[in-house]
């Protein structure tokens, strides 16, 4: 089995339309080869429609979808140099490993013996070396998941695309495979497209997120722009927890900005802010608290929960109530508390909506 060789995806202006129904409203994507872009969102926001339409399983109404340079908008799924891994596996279950891996191969034409070598090198690939024979009963959940990636990889697609692949696992599990899956992408260097509703994965296997809401793309970047600098509240809160308050922009120089929330200034990145009210995004492990009585930006702790290696705070202020997370489990402190809140100098930014 080869390096699968990595190609660009494009999307040209597309619109999806279900009768009267528009799910997908001009959008226009690049990735570039190499990489593992996320669409991101909530049901219904139009990210596996998109998928779909990349597959080939469903058309575009407009527009056009390049891959690798060839305009592919009205080809069938199998004219089109990509692989799927679906989020049931899709394996079939009185087959073995090494029978499903080769499935699609000598599908294609391949003789049985070269299909069987390609299968078990995909197997080694994605480190289930030996156990070709098992059937897929036989293998636990993220042994399955990684069958139905090696299956996907051996017919050497120019592009590979994950349906929500960790959805059927456990919590702990979906750690491990995400990192599987990660680890395999950066290493073999093919192009990915994965499909989430789950910040968390978003934020570990990306290279890039695109982030979409009702059938329109509301921010993309990398993992770290979109949490650290949200431009609206919808991608703050959406992109983990995030206390939205208002605030009065006091001052603009540069990049940097001045804000001012009741007695507290601080300054955040400027974002094209201008002087005046606005609103701010925190997120609750960027806010400090420490008890006092008398502080430019007072509140009282409402709500304590010692979670191990954190406490949560709920604080009513007079701007209302404030999330907070605090990695200081030394030091708790009891609801009824007076506190002066204060900001890190990162996870803060001014919103837009």
């Amino acid at each position: 089995m080869s390096t699968p060789r990595p190609g660009s995806v494009v999307f040209q202006n597309i619109r999806k339309q279900f009768g009267a129904f528009t799910a997908i409203h001009d959008l226009s994507i690049a990735i570039e080869p190499g990489t593992l872009v996320t669409l991101l969102g909530p049901s219904g926001c139009g990210k596996t429609t998109t998928l779909r339409m990349l597959a080939g399983l469903e058309h575009p109404t407009s527009g056009r979808i390049i891959i690798g340079g060839k305009d592919v908008t009205m080809l069938p799924a199998n004219e089109r140099d990509v692989s799927m891994v679906f989020q049931s596996y899709a394996l079939f279950p009185h087959m073995t490993s090494l029978d499903n891996v080769a499935y699609g191969l000598e599908s294609s034409g391949l003789k049985r013996k070269e299909a069987r070598e390609r299968a078990e090198d995909g197997l080694k690939l994605v480190g289930l070396a030996g156990m070709g024979q098992r059937l897929p009963a036989e293998l636990s959940g993220g042994q399955q998941q990684r069958v139905a990636v090696a299956r996907a990889l051996v017919l050497e697609p120019q592009v590979l695309l994950l349906d929500e692949p960790l959805s059927n696992l456990d919590a702990r599990l979906r750690r491990s495979v995400r990192t599987e899956i990660r680890d395999l992408q950066q290493r073999l260097g093919f192009t990915a497209v994965y499909v989430t509703h789950d910040q968390d994965e978003a934020l570990a296997v990306s290279d890039r997120i695109i982030i979409m809401k009702d059938g329109v793309i509301a921010q993309e970047g990398t993992p770290r722009d979109l949490y650290e600098a949200p431009a609206s509240a919808f991608i703050a809160d959406f992109m983990g927890e995030a206390n939205v308050m208002p605030c009065e922009v006091i001052a603009v120089q540069g990049a940097d900005a001045t804000i001012r929330i009741a007695g507290l200034e601080h300054k955040v990145p400027s974002r094209n802010a201008r002087l005046g009210a606005a609103r701010l995004a925190v997120r609750p492990n960027s806010i400090t608290l420490e008890a006092a009585s008398n502080a430019p930006f007072p509140g009282r702790i409402t709500h304590a929960a010692y979670l191990g290696d954190h406490i949560e705070y709920e604080v009513e202020t007079a701007d209302g109530s404030l999330f907070v997370v605090d990695p200081g489990v030394e030091r708790a402190l009891t609801p009824q508390t007076d506190i002066a809140i204060g900001f890190k100098g990162r996870g803060i930014a001014i919103i837009s909506g």
